[in-house]
């Protein structure tokens, strides 16, 4: 078993790409309307697996200085989960003083921005401060996200504060949303693939 949550991760996207490698390209991307794909399966099954790779970005934030917290699946695969993913979802403050520093990240791989309904957006700080933005980039998409988007009750800036943080040999760090917190935004999203990843993690406590 893998113990380090980033090798951990290395190894679940390389078992992405492997298993993309022999699937039909279905023509979804995490920025269609309808592909944050299906609510069992979830983002593996779009096009975002094919060349599924999150560490250029992670270290383009981490180069930057961009304190943005990893959550959703990427995050459960850090504590744990079996279950791939095609995605990376971020967290980050929303703070108009931190927004340059994330739009420098994103720029420095050429990333594109869309609005929810997928217009796209200038790779710039104002676009940043918006609740909800989604990201394509080289290796990965995904959403980026600020406390203002609602997450039914719970209290999103504490769910910052509380992120750990992985370490690297090489000198990356990648923060992420802590165990607790992640099974809690799952059950509040309460979709059957979040329910069944909140299950997993409980049992992996």
């Amino acid at each position: 078993m893998i113990d380090e949550p980033l090798e951990r991760l290395r190894a679940a996207a390389r078992r992405t790409r492997e298993l993309a490698l022999t699937r039909v390209s279905t023509g979804l991307g995490h920025e269609d309307a309808d592909a944050d794909a299906d609510d069992d399966v979830g983002t593996i099954g779009t096009d975002g697996a094919l060349g599924f790779d999150p560490f250029p970005l992670l270290e383009a934030l981490h180069r930057h200085g961009v304190r943005a917290v990893v959550i959703g699946q990427v995050a459960g695969i850090m504590h744990g989960s079996a279950e791939l993913t095609g995605d990376l979802d971020l967290l980050w403050d929303g703070e108009p003083v931190h927004a340059p520093a994330l739009a420098a990240a994103f720029m420095s791989l050429g990333a594109r921005l869309t609005d929810e309904t997928g217009i796209p957006l200038a790779t710039a700080p104002e676009a940043l401060l918006r609740p909800k933005v989604q990201f394509t980039a080289p290796g990965a998409s995904g959403d980026c996200c600020t406390p203002a988007l609602p997450w039914a009750d719970l209290n999103v800036r504490e769910i910052l504060g509380r992120a750990v943080t992985a370490y690297d040999p090489g000198g990356l760090e990648v923060h992420y949303v802590s165990r607790e917190d992640l099974i809690r935004m799952r059950r509040a999203l309460g979709r059957p693939k979040d329910l069944r990843r909140a299950d997993e993690l409980d049992r992996l406590a």
